[in-house]
Order: C-alpha cells, then structure tokens, then sequence
C-alpha cells in the first residue's frame, strides 16, 4: 500500500540535507568575515555581508519548505489512520482493548 509519504518524506529529507549544507556554509561564511574583517574594507565587509544573508535566506526558506512537508505528512498520516479507524472500528476496538490489557498486567507486576 503505498499512499505517497515515501515521496513527501524524501523531499523533506532532500530539503534537510540542503539547510543543513546552507547552514554550514552560511557558518563558513561567517567564520570567514569574522576572521578577515580586520583586514578588509568596507566594501569587501559589505560584500561579505550581503553574501552571508543572501545565504541565511535561502536557509530560512529551506528551512520553512521542510516544515511544510513533515506538516503535509503528518497531517497525511493522520488522515490515512482516522480513515481506516472509521472503516475498522470492531478492530480498532480490540486493538485498544489489547493494549489496555497488556499495559494493565506490565503495570500489575510492578
């Protein structure tokens, strides 16, 4: 049974990997003015600058895709289960009241 989530997740997976290298290179990049901004102008500073935040920019978009995916997945799963619970309530019935019963003799033990 696939319903998609394979492909949601693997974009959002994708999008995490690139914040992740944005971040890092926005890091970098950083580092780099930190480390140089004693010896620069302030034309190569505000070049630096502007670079940085064009950078954490794009992480910040990245960053706000990512969120929409595992938000349309979640809400997806979410969907797919109240759909097969409503299909399924006997057995949904005695799943819970397995779980019930299997908790309350781990609980008894203790």
């Amino acid at each position: 049974m696939t319903n998609g989530t394979t492909t949601t997740f693997g974009a959002a997976e994708g999008n995490k990997q690139a914040l992740v290298r944005d971040l890092k290179s926005a890091v970098g990049d950083a580092d780099r003015l930190l480390s140089n901004a004693v010896a620069s102008t302030a034309d190569e500073i505000t070049l630096a600058r502007t670079k940085l935040e064009a950078r954490l920019t794009q992480a910040k978009t990245l960053l706000v895709e990512t969120g929409m995916a595992v938000s349309d997945r979640a809400r997806h799963a979410a969907d797919a289960t109240d759909a097969y619970v409503r299909d399924n309530p006997w057995k949904m019935l005695g799943v819970a009241a397995a779980a019930g019963i299997v908790i309350g003799a781990i609980l008894r033990s203790r």
